[in-house]
C-alpha cells in the first residue's frame, strides 16, 4: 500500500526561539528519476538548519520527499528546489541541504546548497570533547 505524497510543507512553533541550536536530519530514501533515461536515481538528503520561528513537522518533510519519486530530476536542480521550498516554508536563520545521490554512470554526484538570513551570524563554534568511559579510565 502505498502512501499518498504532498507537495505542502508543515512546519510547528520553534519553542527556543531566543537561541541558535542546530537541527540535523538524514533522509536516505530519496528518490527521483533521471530526465534523461527514465532511470531511478537514489541519494541521502542530510538537511541541517537553525530555526528561527518554526521548524519542519517530519511527517510533512517525509511526504514532501515522497512527492519527487516519479518526476525527472537533475540533480542540481531537485537540490536547489527542495532548499528553496523548505527556506520558504520555515524561514530559518541558517539552512544546508546536502543531497549524496548514488553512483550514476560511474560518478558519485554531491550537491550542497546554503541559505543565510540576511544580517544572520553564527555564534563562534565550541568544540567539546566527547566524554566516554573508556577516556576516563585512560587518565
Amino acid at each position: 500500500m502505498s502512501s499518498p505524497s504532498a507537495k505542502a510543507l508543515e512546519t510547528f512553533p520553534n519553542s527556543a526561539a531566543q537561541r541558535d541550536f542546530h537541527v540535523h536530519m538524514e533522509i536516505p530514501e530519496f528518490t527521483c528519476l533521471c530526465p534523461k533515461t527514465g532511470q531511478p536515481d537514489f541519494a541521502t538528503l542530510f538537511l541541517d538548519y537553525i530555526p528561527e520561528k518554526t521548524c519542519v513537522e517530519l511527517k510533512s518533510l517525509k511526504l514532501y520527499i515522497w512527492s519527487f519519486r516519479d518526476q525527472g530530476c537533475f540533480h542540481e536542480d531537485v537540490t536547489n528546489r527542495i532548499l528553496d521550498d523548505l527556506v520558504r516554508a520555515t524561514r530559518p536563520r541558517f539552512m544546508r541541504l546536502t543531497a549524496r545521490f548514488n553512483v550514476r554512470g560511474g560518478i558519485f554526484t554531491h550537491v550542497v546548497v546554503e541559505h543565510r538570513k540576511k544580517g544572520w551570524k553564527p555564534a563562534p563554534l565550541v568544540d567539546l570533547v566527547e566524554f566516554s568511559p573508556q577516556a576516563a579510565n585512560r587518565g
